[in-house]
C-alpha cells in the first residue's frame, strides 16, 4: 500500500460548461456572469486525471464547501 500512497491524482469538479467566442471572454471584467449549461439541481461531474469517474453534489457545513459523491460512473465494456 505504500506504493499507492505516492501516486498523485488530479481531481476536477465541474459545475457546468459554456462555449463563447474569445473576444467575449477578453471583454469580461470583475462581476461578469457566465451562463453554464446546467442548473443548480444538476449533478456536478467529478473527473480524475481528465476521466469522468463520478457525479456529485455540493455540501456546505460550517462554512466549508465539499462535494459528496452520489453516483459512480461506470465505463462501457
Amino acid at each position: 500500500m505504500s506504493t499507492l500512497d505516492q501516486i498523485e491524482v488530479d481531481i476536477t469538479v465541474e459545475l457546468g460548461s459554456a462555449i463563447m467566442p474569445i473576444h467575449h471572454l477578453l471583454r469580461m471584467g470583475r462581476g461578469a456572469i457566465i451562463e453554464l449549461d446546467s442548473t443548480e439541481k444538476d449533478p456536478m461531474r467529478i473527473y480524475a486525471n481528465n476521466t469522468l469517474i463520478a457525479l456529485g453534489e455540493v455540501k456546505v457545513e460550517d462554512g466549508q464547501l465539499s462535494v459528496a459523491v452520489i453516483e459512480k460512473v461506470r465505463k462501457p465494456v
